[in-house]
């Protein structure tokens, strides 16, 4: 495997579902790369497996998980059970984020993670995504992926230019500012719906 960083804007994939698998993918390689990374790179690979985890997540829960709501038979216990999973990944990650990657407990922590993240994907891809596949026109699968993928081009990378407060460059990039972003583009886009 290279180091070198997936571009997730760049991914081709017009089918939500292909899409969000090559996602899961691409988590899967960058918790190895975060994993692998020497000490002087680790805070930069880890704020690229943070930003995608983030975008992931926050443009499933405004774009997929509606659908699978409204298209599956027991949507919403499906969704909910998908969201109590991201919820307890989200607080290990905020912890991580705030502790840092010099933090005594990184990488058993991102050890954690990468065990809730993988099994969280595992039961996305078994309970919702092949019923969502089954149960949704290939033109909603495209307009969901068309979602995600604008998600994706206007999620911040970088502290914002023009910010000169080390405390608001902090909180820009933090994963709940990525996901308050993601959120919204993903509302712009649908027309202020959401």
């Amino acid at each position: 495997m290279s180091d070198h960083q997936p571009v997730p804007e760049l991914m081709t994939e017009n089918d939500v579902v292909d899409l969000l698998l090559r996602q899961h993918s691409m988590i899967r390689e960058m918790f190895d790369q975060v994993e692998r990374a020497p000490a002087g790179r680790r805070a930069e690979a880890f704020r690229s497996l943070v930003r995608l985890l983030a975008v992931h997540e926050t443009a499933e829960e405004e774009i997929v998980h509606p659908y699978a709501r409204l298209k599956l038979a027991g949507g919403d216990a499906v969704v909910d059970d998908r969201l109590k999973e991201e919820n307890e990944a989200k607080r290990l990650l905020m912890r991580m984020e705030e502790a840092g990657v010099e933090d005594p407990r990184f990488l058993t922590d991102l050890a954690s993670l990468r065990g809730a993240v993988l099994a969280h994907a595992e039961n996305e891809e078994r309970h919702e995504f092949a019923a969502l596949r089954a149960r949704t026109s290939e033109a909603e699968r495209r307009a969901m992926a068309a979602g995600v993928k604008a998600a994706q081009a206007m999620a911040p990378t970088h502290p914002h230019a023009g910010v000169e407060s080390a405390t608001k460059n902090l909180l820009l990039g933090t994963p709940l500012a990525v996901m308050d972003r993601v959120r919204d583009v993903i509302r712009d886009a649908m027309g202020g719906k959401g």
